[in-house]
């Protein structure tokens, strides 16, 4: 089935790329799988305590935000190795940049964490 500019077969052939390319940023990529842990752990204790629709959107943003950033930060860096293997430093400097946007969301994302399941925590707490 195909209209003008849009083609089935190739829409889901971009979804399967996409996730090819996710499974390989978890598989190949240490701190991808710290992101899994952490979206998990994240996912049970929102889950636990019940938060409202407003936290779940909060909490989802936040760990969307890490996961792109993760994700554009490991593309930048094989980009840069494929096209650059010798050390240069305006690359490691990109590079340097890109880890820094994966600390910075991820800081966001455990601050927003914190805010959102700190008190259902603390409640749950004090109610055992």
């Amino acid at each position: 089935m195909q209209t003008e500019g849009f083609d089935v077969k190739s829409r889901l052939a971009s979804f399967r790329y996409a996730g090819r390319g996710l499974a390989a940023l978890v598989r190949e990529q240490h701190n991808a799988r710290i992101h899994a842990a952490a979206t998990v752990a994240v996912i049970a204790a929102a889950s636990l305590f019940g938060v409202s629709r407003l936290e779940w959107c909060a909490l989802v943003l936040a760990m969307s935000s890490v996961w792109g950033a993760e994700a554009l930060n490991t593309a930048l860096e094989h980009l840069a190795d494929a096209a650059v293997p010798e050390r240069r430093p305006l690359v490691g400097k990109a590079k340097d940049a890109a880890a820094g946007a994966v600390l910075a969301c991820a800081i966001g994302a455990a601050a927003v964490g914190l805010l959102v399941l700190g008190p259902h925590a603390a409640a749950w707490l004090a109610g055992r």
